[in-house]
């Protein structure tokens, strides 16, 4: 790829140019044959290549802000930039639209932490819910890292840390790219990084553990989807870990806990419950949510929560619930009689 110093140039100074591209020739008549035939070539390209690396550029912005809302925003102004911008002066269209992508996302993110101080409860990021494992959000916008116990580790770290990690562990750039992109000296974007790496591992430790295969982790959450419907605590207790932990988001919107829960006994605890409030009301179904198999739970055949586990070896160490209703209204609907359960029967 090319190297981005000079890229990035152009794309800071894209942010402040206005299109004057639709002014060419002046009072000099016509554009020539060549000219025009050039004019259009552009156009036809200006979109579609835009269109290939938008995954790409959605990605990037996602995982900064965790919400697709301030995703779409920020891709979106990164194209009105693109669009506006000298192409023919661009080394490298990826590298420059990168650029200005993780620079609009950090200064959204810097205005969004303000906002976030006065969140009720835990903040954790909008879900990204699939129930078809080959649907083309799959591939495009969840194609590396961006499961719910990494993002929200990333919450407490700063704009441009944040930006530096992941550029470096997910993105795999290397650091001269980092630093054209930052606007910083690549020792200063090392120590932002390595920062961020102790950050996270301090948070989240068995980040470095091996993790279980899909198709395991999916069988370990059926059962414990199984056990919960059940409301068989001690089932449920068997599968999570001794010190798993338990964060619920529910934005003030909804009752959800402002702690985090620890301990296996307590977290089962919390979803029996539940079952225990609505009997044969809750049930569960099975889901990608952020690339990772996780469950969707509905009481009386109304979404209630998305749920994603952190799983190492045969137990679940981690649960992320989030039931802000705000951000599981990009929840696909479910067509599924699945989702009610039968009445008992008579005795």
């Amino acid at each position: 790829m090319e190297g981005y110093a000079r890229v990035y140039e152009g794309a800071r100074g894209a942010a402040s140019e206005k299109r004057g591209a639709g002014a060419v020739g002046g009072g000099c008549g016509k554009l020539s044959q060549i000219a025009g035939i050039a004019r259009l070539r552009y156009m036809m390209t200006d979109t579609s290549l835009f269109a290939a690396l938008r995954p790409r550029l959605f990605a990037t912005a996602y995982r900064m802000l965790g919400t697709r809302a301030d995703a779409e925003d920020v891709v979106q102004d990164a194209w009105l930039r693109w669009h506006g911008s000298d192409q023919a002066e661009v080394r490298s269209p990826e590298a420059w639209l990168v650029t200005i992508t993780t620079r609009l996302a950090i200064d959204r993110l810097r205005a969004r932490l303000a906002e976030r101080e006065h969140y009720v409860g835990w903040w954790l990021p909008e879900p990204i819910v699939e129930l078809d494992e080959h649907t083309p959000e799959s591939s495009a916008e969840l194609a590396s890292e961006v499961s719910m116990a990494l993002l929200w580790v990333l919450e407490r770290l700063a704009p441009e840390e944040r930006a530096a990690f992941l550029l470096r562990q997910v993105f795999e750039h290397d650091y001269a790219d980092i630093a054209a992109m930052l606007d910083k000296s690549e020792a200063a974007c090392r120590q932002m990084v390595s920062r961020a790496q102790q950050r996270v591992q301090q948070q989240q430790p068995r980040f470095a553990v091996p993790r279980t295969a899909r198709a395991a982790r999916q069988a370990l959450l059926g059962r414990f989807m199984a056990a919960a419907e059940a409301g068989d605590r001690a089932a449920m207790k068997a599968l999570l870990s001794d010190d798993v932990q338990l964060v619920a988001d529910g934005g003030g919107k909804v009752n959800s806990y402002l702690r985090v829960l620890h301990g296996a006994g307590r977290v089962a605890g919390a979803f029996w419950s539940l079952e225990h409030k609505h009997p044969r009301q809750v049930s569960y179904r099975l889901a990608r949510v952020n690339g990772e198999p996780g469950l969707l739970r509905y009481v009386d055949g109304a979404l209630e929560s998305a749920q994603s586990f952190l799983i190492d070896g045969d137990r679940i160490v981690a649960v992320f619930i989030v039931r802000n209703p705000d951000k599981l209204a990009g929840v696909p609907a479910v067509v599924d009689a699945g989702c009610h359960k039968p009445a008992a029967p008579a005795v």
